[in-house]
C-alpha cells in the first residue's frame, strides 16, 4: 500500500473527533483537502472507512480495525524520530544491564523499577550474567551496566566502578552440621572444613575475597567442589559436600546461612556497578538512582 502518514493522521483525526470540521480545525486544515485525503485512503484500501450521513460519522467495522493499526504506525514513526534525535545526540533509547539472579535483591529490584517510573521511554534489558562475562561484555561495549559484585582487581581504563551497597556474609552449612545450631561462625572456626567454592574463573573478585578472608585467619581453605553459579554452590552445602561462604541474599535459597563474623563486627561485601567510562545519558540517570 502507497498511503501516506498524511492520510493516516487524517483518518485518525476524523476517527477521533467523529467529525470532519473538527478534524480539519486539530489538523489545521481545510475541509476539502482532508475529505480528499479520506477518500484517497478508502480507494488504496478498497474499504470503506466511514458511514456518512448529514448528521453524524461513524467508523465502519473496517474503519475500527484500520484505526488500531494507523495509531501503532504513527506511534512508531514517532518513536523513530525520537529514536534518531537521541542517537544524534549521543543518547540511547536503552540499556543493556547485566547481573547476577543468585544475588538479585529487593534493592536491586526497586532500582529496576524506579527507573521504569522516570524513565519510560527507556528499554531495559536485563542479562543474567557470571560477573566475569559481565567484565568481558562491557569492555566489548554490548553490556552498558554490570552488576558484577565485589570489585575487580583489575578493572579495563575505559571500565569505571560505582560502590552500591553492602551486603553481609554468611557461612552455608550441611543441614547436620555441628555449627549450624549457632548464631554467629567467625572465620577460625572453618580451619578444619571442606569447603565448596565459586569458581575463580567465574566470579575471580569473590573467590579472591574468600581466600583472603582465610588467609587473614592463617589457613588457605581446603576446596572439595567447586561451580560456577552461587546457586549450585548453596546446593552443594545443604547435600553435605561441605561449607561455603557466600552473600546473606543467597539464604532465601536454603535457608542454612549463619552470619559470618570477624572480632565483634559482621564480615561484608561492597557491591560495585561497572560501566563506561564514557557514559550515556541513559546510564548517568540509572546511576543517579543507586
Amino acid at each position: 500500500m502507497d498511503f501516506s502518514l498524511r492520510e493516516l493522521e487524517c483518518f485518525v483525526a476524523v476517527a477521533e473527533e467523529l467529525s470532519f470540521t473538527r478534524a480539519a480545525e486539530r489538523l489545521r486544515l481545510a475541509q476539502p483537502p482532508l475529505s480528499r485525503h479520506i477518500k484517497n485512503l478508502e480507494e488504496k484500501l478498497g474499504v470503506d472507512l466511514f458511514e456518512r450521513s448529514r448528521r453524524a460519522v461513524s467508523l465502519t467495522t473496517g474503519g475500527q480495525a484500520f484505526l488500531v493499526e494507523a495509531r501503532a504506525i504513527l506511534l512508531q514513526v514517532r518513536r523513530a524520530g525520537e529514536t534518531a534525535r537521541r542517537a544524534a545526540e549521543g543518547e540511547t533509547n536503552k540499556l543493556e544491564i547485566g547481573f547476577v539472579s543468585a544475588v538479585l535483591s529487593p534493592e536491586l529490584v526497586e532500582v529496576f523499577s524506579k527507573f521504569r517510573e522516570k524513565h519510560p521511554q527507556v528499554q531495559l534489558n536485563l542479562h543474567d550474567r557470571l560477573p566475569v562475562e559481565q567484565m568481558a561484555a562491557l569492555e566489548l561495549g554490548t553490556l552498558d551496566i554490570g552488576f558484577v559484585g565485589v570489585a575487580p582487581e583489575k578493572s579495563p581504563a575505559k571500565i569505571e566502578l560505582t560502590s552500591w551497597r553492602d551486603e553481609s556474609l554468611m557461612v552455608f552449612l550441611p543441614l547436620d552440621h555441628e555449627l549450624s545450631g549457632r548464631q554467629r561462625i567467625s572465620v577460625a572456626d572453618l580451619i578444619d572444613e571442606a569447603f565448596v567454592m565459586i569458581s575463580s574463573e567465574a566470579a575471580p573478585s569473590f573467590s579472591s575475597c574468600v581466600y583472603q578472608l582465610c588467609r587473614e585467619e592463617g589457613f588457605r581453605p581446603r576446596v572439595v567442589q567447586e561451580a560456577r553459579r552461587a546457586q549450585a554452590v548453596a546446593a552443594m552445602t545443604v547435600a553435605g559436600s561441605g561449607v561455603a561462604i557466600l552473600p546473606a541474599s543467597l539464604d532465601r535459597i536454603t535457608k542454612n546461612g549463619v552470619p559470618l563474623w570477624r572480632g565483634r563486627e559482621k564480615v561484608r561485601m561492597t557491591h560495585v556497578v561497572a560501566h563506561s567510562a564514557k557514559e550515556s545519558q541513559a546510564v548517568r540517570w540509572f546511576l543517579d538512582l543507586l
